[in-house]
């Protein structure tokens, strides 16, 4: 099991949907939730990629030297990006960062931010688009470890020669992430991806959804990973954890409920379609409506665009919950609070201890000499209590 954190390129706060509590998001305080997540033992940060975020390579760039191990989750953007940069990108990246590059495809789903972006395919002709972006990749990359060029001609993009001098780290090339909720979504995914990554929805949708993925990628004689996007908010108790969650949506009215919905209604995403029927295009507000399965709610899709779901709960809970999806096949688990830095710190110290060892042992002070906490009365180590 390996657990990554988020960088709210776009913004981050206490409470949704409004500017109080909100804090600046400066590199300052990037570097700080980058390093905590380092610190703490979390595999990587997910870089979110869109007009209202900071540029996701610029950003990871500059957090390489203040970072040890952390591994940066990195969109590359078909119809931005040509295949041959962002090879080259990433093989700079990967170089630079010593192998710490994973990749996210991201394919889109927002027609106007598309066209504002020179983007003026439909979902059906934009996944094509990918689809030959992403083979382009990863031809470039993999032979760039004996010298080769490669050669492609497609229905959107097209290479003659095409040649990498530095080759990556990783072999054949940093790994590739892909979510997508459409049956075009899924077969990318099963063509092309290392790792498959959904929403935050109930149980038994991920599980269709990771069984349709296995099954197409079998067919193409490969083996596919599986990865969650979720939110979380963990307390000591349950009742702390759900006053939390209501408090995070305390301040939002509903005429900014209501711009948001209209957004998201307009794009072509099947995710998004998917995210926002979990609290009824907004029209769930109360705890009863938006807890759509056993701890899961949908409060955070009010206002937020894409990943709309949060894991709320005790520490005990939230890890039985995580332990639930582990067995219907995932093995990444991207998560994010708000605030994101003391969240960062909040899970790891809660929930951590209660995952799988190859998360709990990172947790730090573990391999560390001396105490772990303060120390009592200038003598005493502190001890773990009972409860």
């Amino acid at each position: 099991m390996k657990v990554f954190w988020f960088l709210p390129t776009h913004g981050d706060s206490r409470y949704l949907g409004t500017a109080e509590g909100a804090r600046q998001v400066d590199h300052d305080y990037l570097k700080q939730i980058a390093q905590a997540a380092d610190h703490l033992g979390y595999e990587g940060v997910l870089i979110p990629t869109g007009r209202s975020c900071e540029d996701p390579w610029v950003v990871a760039s500059s957090l390489i030297a203040v970072t040890r191990k952390l591994k940066f989750l990195v969109a590359v953007r078909p119809g931005l990006h040509q295949p041959s940069l962002a090879a080259r990108m990433a093989a700079s990246f990967d170089r630079l960062s010593g192998g710490r590059l994973l990749v996210n495809l991201v394919t889109g789903g927002d027609q106007v931010e598309l066209e504002g972006d020179g983007v003026f395919l439909d979902h059906a002709e934009r996944y094509r688009q990918s689809s030959e972006f992403i083979r382009i990749w990863r031809e470039i990359l993999a032979r760039s470890h004996d010298g080769r060029s490669f050669d492609y001609e497609g229905e959107h993009l097209g290479v003659r020669g095409a040649k990498l001098m530095f080759p990556p780290v990783q072999q054949p090339h940093p790994p590739v992430y892909f979510g997508g909720s459409s049956e075009a979504a899924h077969e990318l995914a099963a063509q092309q991806a290392e790792t498959y990554l959904t929403w935050g929805e109930p149980p038994d949708q991920v599980a269709r959804k990771v069984a349709d993925v296995r099954l197409r990628a079998a067919r193409h004689g490969r083996e596919v990973q599986f990865g969650i996007r979720l939110h979380v908010i963990v307390r000591e108790t349950e009742d702390a954890a759900w006053q939390a969650a209501e408090a995070l949506i305390g301040r939002l009215d509903d005429a900014t409920v209501l711009r948001a919905q209209e957004a998201f209604a307009r794009m072509d995403s099947e995710g998004q379609r998917r995210m926002a029927a979990l609290h009824g295009n907004g029209r769930r507000r109360t705890r009863a409506d938006l807890e759509i399965s056993p701890n899961l709610w949908a409060g955070v899709g009010l206002v937020r665009g894409g990943a709309g779901t949060a894991l709320v709960g005790s520490p005990q809970t939230v890890a039985a919950r995580i332990e639930e999806y582990a067995s219907l096949g995932l093995d990444k688990f991207i998560l994010s609070g708000y605030p994101h830095l003391e969240e960062a710190y909040r899970f790891a110290e809660l929930v951590f201890p209660l995952l799988p060892a190859r998360a709990s042992e990172q947790l730090p002070g573990r391999v560390l000499s001396g105490p772990f906490g303060e120390v009592v009365a200038n003598s005493y180590e502190p001890r773990p209590s009972r409860a």
